[in-house]
């Protein structure tokens, strides 16, 4: 940002530090962008420092989301929005497509998104002839909201060349009605394939998805991001423009797919380039299990990962399934602490070897709320006690951090410490009540473990002298506060660098 940022103190707060030097405090002092002091009496403020009564409210570290996708997000808003808050049937879904398909030119692209089958009436997928019946006249784009499923409706289908004749892109599914090779317009993993084919977001929407997802982040207290999507160098330039604009507030860590290393060094963009608030993150593996074979291979990805290390980056994998994060954890070298997204599945043996291997875990406990009654409906009794685990993985010595995954699930922190803590789906319904933690640990998924996840502990992460002044002051403390009043606290201040970038 250009402009020096005032200097401020915080004061009749309650202070949650984060840093067991001194966990609590009641007054915070910052001085050019930074914290100069921290204490559990009033501070003499410097001449022309703005003082914050925060009356009694709680200060913590600025929420860091540990694996997000800041310009999915973005599109996302801009969508029709098919979540199940705004939609219980397919009916509901043909009626928000219809109403937006009625606002828009005749031929223009209709993207919708956040469906869930599981919660629809019908229990099922909408269909491409469900989707025509509400937009005939547009191509039709519907996200699931996992981002591993969408619908495109007939007109749809016919722009990006998919027909009867259309074999499975390699990795992907192309649904076929029963008895024919006729696509029903759902489509499983097939961004590859789509790639290129369906028309992105011209400049114009693109700044006000990211207007949006930039209120909402800031709202929210979310004053860093890690973007988990395997970056090249023209999103890298993409999200330099945004930072460099002041279109997009938080500080942002941004992750490289593995296969574009080279242009990235070759532009003397290495590990931890950038600064403050654009930074080159890890290098970015996707490890996914198709019919029983894992993608990449265990030996490609050793490479991978070879390669990486030699050039001093931290490697995250992204791996879901129990296959997956077992071949992760027999690869990943314990002393890079490198990381693991998702860690979906961790049965017994596997969570031993992540013992060993030491990885840092990027889990997303806002899943528990938002995909709990799946999990439970669907999920194997055997199975269940595996998923998504935080207190095991913890009590093994392990790093855990959280994320949102945005736009999978909302960019909430305060919501996913309640599901943290409690286990709780969004019926009320508990999933693994033994894997809950404390409010403290809960709060460090999403402060200082998240910032040990990028390797940022150093600038933020706790509240000390000395880091970035990047704070949160909610109406409440969520470690005396009963949990379940949590889902009703609000984010009353967000600081980033010392500059007050969102007020209730």
């Amino acid at each position: 940002m250009s402009a020096q940022p005032p200097d401020l103190v915080l004061h009749d707060a309650t202070v949650v530090t984060m840093d067991p030097r001194l966990p609590r405090a009641r007054t915070v002092a910052v001085r050019r962008g930074r914290i100069s002091w921290v204490g559990r009496e009033n501070h003499t403020p410097p001449r022309n420092a703005r003082r914050i009564d925060c009356r009694g409210q709680t200060l913590l570290p600025g929420f860091i989301d540990a694996h997000a996708h800041i310009l999915a997000l973005a599109a996302r808003l801009l969508a029709v929005d098919c979540a199940p808050a705004k939609v219980s049937s397919i009916r509901d879904l043909q009626a928000a497509v219809a109403r937006r398909a009625a606002a828009a030119s005749s031929g223009s692209w209709i993207r919708a998104g956040g469906y869930d089958d599981f919660h629809l009436r019908e229990k099922r997928h909408p269909t491409r002839w469900e989707l025509d019946a509400a937009a005939p006249a547009h191509p039709v784009r519907l996200n699931h909201r996992s981002g591993h499923a969408i619908v495109l409706n007939s007109p749809a289908l016919a722009a990006v060349g998919i027909s009867a004749d259309t074999p499975d892109p390699p990795g992907g599914v192309i649904e076929r009605r029963p008895g024919s090779a006729e696509p029903t317009g759902l489509l499983i993993d097939v961004d590859s394939f789509l790639d290129g084919r369906i028309p992105r977001l011209s400049e114009r929407e693109l700044d006000e998805g990211v207007r949006q997802a930039d209120r909402l982040l800031s709202s929210r207290g979310i004053t860093s991001v890690q973007d988990a999507t395997p970056s090249n160098p023209d999103r890298w330039d993409l999200f330099r423009r945004l930072k460099r604009s002041e279109r997009l507030t938080p500080r942002l860590t941004a992750m490289i797919g593995h296969r574009h290393v080279d242009r990235f060094l070759e532009r003397r963009l290495g590990p931890g380039a950038g600064d403050h608030d654009l930074s080159v993150g890890p290098v970015k593996i996707m490890l996914a299990v198709d019919n029983g074979l894992l993608t990449p291979s265990r030996g490609e990805m050793a490479h991978a990962v070879r390669y990486a290390h030699e050039a001093g980056f931290q490697v995250a994998v992204h791996a879901v399934e129990a296959q997956a994060v077992e071949a992760a954890a027999d690869i990943l070298d314990g002393g890079r602490t490198d990381r693991i997204e998702h860690c979906s599945e961790c049965p017994p043996r596997i969570l031993e070897k992540l013992r060993g291997s030491r990885p840092v875990i990027v889990t997303h406990p806002g899943f528990i709320h938002h995909s709990g009654d799946r999990y439970v409906s669907q999920v194997s009794e055997r199975e269940r006690p595996w998923l998504y685990r935080v207190r095991s993985l913890m009590q093994a010595g392990l790093v855990v951090a959280a994320g949102s995954d945005a736009p999978v699930s909302e960019p909430d922190p305060l919501r996913a410490v309640h599901a943290a803590i409690t286990r709780r789906a969004r019926s009320g319904g508990l999933l693994t009540a033994h894997e809950a933690v404390d409010a403290h640990d809960a709060l460090a998924m999403h402060t200082i473990n998240a910032a040990l996840a990028a390797r940022l502990e150093s600038d933020r992460g706790t509240i000390q002298v000395g880091k970035l002044a990047d704070l949160v002051l909610i109406d409440r403390d969520p470690t005396a506060a009963d949990p379940d009043d949590l889902l009703d606290a609000k984010v009353t201040l967000t600081i980033i660098g010392g500059r007050v970038v969102w007020e209730a």
